[in-house]
């Protein structure tokens, strides 16, 4: 695994475009849900910073340490993705043909671990916050309330949803690679803002508090990743064959009549003879 981890592969690049279609909902219908979950979590973002500012006895300095924190970062990147995605979308919807068919391979590859992390990280970020950082009570004020049930809860509502209405395949499983590698640079950007601002983003990060139970943590979460990782990709595989091997629907496409079979995909996927 560890030696194809560079590599991009040279199979044609998603024939039957199943980053863009979905078995149950028109293009048009899945671009409009991206870009209506992309703009809930660009409004929601942009949201929290600016009452931190307005609110907070110390002005835009919970905003500014918000950036420290994996559960901002990666509710950032579900903004990020479901605006690429909608755009994708949406040009296969216009045109017949996705923006992201004209990527070179790299970015294709790229979008695909994108993908990856987004069906991924919103479980961690939320069984971690739910099961170890909160302990009640419930929060006292509305927007308190509002925004953590947006950022630890509706996160996995929308990686639920690409989990499955997409026609997405399962990740590959070098994926997982890349899951650890950018759980290993959040830990040392954890500690790079303890240097720099004196603060950890999380307190079980702290080693003078949690002494050696740092190491179980870490170890413990990048586990959980792993473990995650084989439910998201089982959960996948099981949506492709109820919805595609039992109930024969294999997709919603651009163009009227485009609805290839297994066998019709795989000829796709072949690459051209010379």
């Amino acid at each position: 695994m560890a030696g194809q981890a560079f590599k991009f592969g040279t199979d044609l690049w998603d024939p039957t475009h199943r980053f863009e279609t979905s078995w149950l909902l028109s293009p048009w219908a899945l671009f409009f849900c991206r870009a209506l979950l992309s703009l809930y979590a660009f409004t929601t973002l942009v949201f929290v910073l600016a009452w931190q500012c307005a609110h907070a006895d110390t002005g835009c300095a919970a905003s500014q340490a918000s950036f420290s924190f994996f559960t901002s970062l990666t509710y950032w990147g579900l903004g990020f993705y479901f605006l690429a995605a909608a755009v994708h979308t949406f040009t296969y919807a216009r045109t017949g043909v996705a923006l992201l068919d004209r990527f070179p391979r790299p970015l294709q590859a790229l979008h695909s671990a994108f993908y990856t992390t987004v069906v991924v990280y919103p479980f961690i970020v939320t069984i971690v916050y739910w099961g170890v950082l909160f302990s009640g009570p419930w929060f006292p004020e509305v927007f308190s309330g509002w925004s953590n049930v947006s950022q630890h809860a509706l996160n996995s509502a929308f990686a639920l949803f690409e989990l499955a209405l997409p026609r997405t395949d399962p990740p590959p499983p070098l994926h997982m690679l890349w899951l650890i590698l950018v759980l290993a640079l959040y830990l040392a950007l954890a500690y790079v803002t303890y240097a720099d601002k004196g603060f950890y983003p999380y307190s079980f990060l702290d080693p003078e508090k949690q002494g050696s139970l740092v190491a179980a943590y870490v170890f413990g979460i990048a586990v959980g990743c792993i473990v995650i990782f084989g439910v998201v990709y089982g959960l996948i595989w099981l949506r492709r064959f109820v919805t595609e091997t039992k109930l024969g629907k294999h997709g919603k496409f651009a163009r009227e009549g485009h609805s290839p079979d297994a066998v019709g995909e795989m000829e796709m996927a072949k690459p051209p003879r010379a």
